[in-house]
Formats: C-alpha cells, structure tokens, sequence
C-alpha cells in the first residue's frame, strides 16, 4: 500500500545539470556520436531530438549523395537510447543528476530494427524517440529519423538492458 506522497522531485538547477550532462555524455564523451556529429536538439517532455548535418564523409552511394545506412541505423540506435535515459531521469526523479548517470553504466542495446522508408538526401536530418516501455530490466523504444523537408526517411524498434 502506498501513502500516496510522491518522492521529492530534483530541484529546476539539478535538472539542469542532470541536461547538461546527458547533452556532454551524448555529444563529447561518446566518440562515435561526435563522429556522426550527433547534436542534442531537446531533451525535454515533449520527448529527446537529436540532429546532424549532412558530410561526405557519411555518404553510402557515391553516385547521389545518400546517407548510409548504417548512419541511420546508428543514429536510431543513439537516438533511443538517449530517450531511453531521459525516460530514467523521469522514472528516477527524487535521485540527483549523479546518481541517474550512475543508472546508464549497463544500458546497452539488446535488438534494433531498421525500416529503411526512403534515400537519405539533404542538409540535416532529425531523428526522435518514443519509449513505449520501462521495466526494471528492459526499456523499448520507436525511432523516426526525417530529413530537412521533415520527409521521413527510417523509423526503428530497439529494446534496450537497463541492468
């Protein structure tokens, strides 16, 4: 039985830390995001976005320019695991920002599929995340990855280890 009073939720400052880190652990200290060039647009409850730009450097087909795709597949699976944390941050509100870090230690992916909808063509791409489900073990989530014209490129499903 519960009493009904809800833990103490982090204060505005610690929120903004617990971002602020999220942000730095997404864009900085995971090298291969800085190498996609993975930027955190949002993280707040409308749900995380992340964005990059286009390079020659992720092009799959020489011919027309695509994006590759294991660009987008990798960006879906950055992209849902980075609402997979903010989704534990949520669900772990009343813990400071060091102890939510603490939390993504084990996080790993566990499946991931790819929809490939359509080419890969412009100046950025957009990708966001819906979880649908956070266990004590397992957390899944959708992806969506558009480009500049908000067409939508690929959509995902991954599941995620949490422990």
């Amino acid at each position: 039985m519960t009493s009904g009073v809800s833990a103490p939720r982090r204060s505005a400052a610690e929120q903004r830390k617990l971002d602020a880190a999220l942000t730095e652990l997404f864009e900085q200290r995971i090298s291969f995001n800085r190498t996609l060039g993975l930027k955190v647009l949002r993280l707040g409850p409308r749900g995380p976005q992340l964005r990059f730009a286009m390079r020659p450097e992720l092009v799959g087909h020489f011919l027309y320019g695509r994006l590759h795709g294991g660009v987008i597949s990798a960006t879906l699976d950055a992209m849902a695991g980075l609402a997979i944390m903010v989704a534990l941050g949520e669900k772990h509100a009343d813990e400071t920002s060091d102890q939510v870090m603490q939390r993504f230690a084990r996080l790993g992916t566990i499946d991931l599929r790819i929809d490939y909808l359509r080419p890969g063509i412009g100046m950025h791409f957009t990708a966001s995340a819906e979880v649908l489900r956070l266990g004590g073990r397992v957390g899944t989530a959708q992806m969506r990855l558009v480009d500049d014209a908000d067409r939508l490129i690929a959509t995902g499903a991954a599941a995620y280890m949490l422990s």
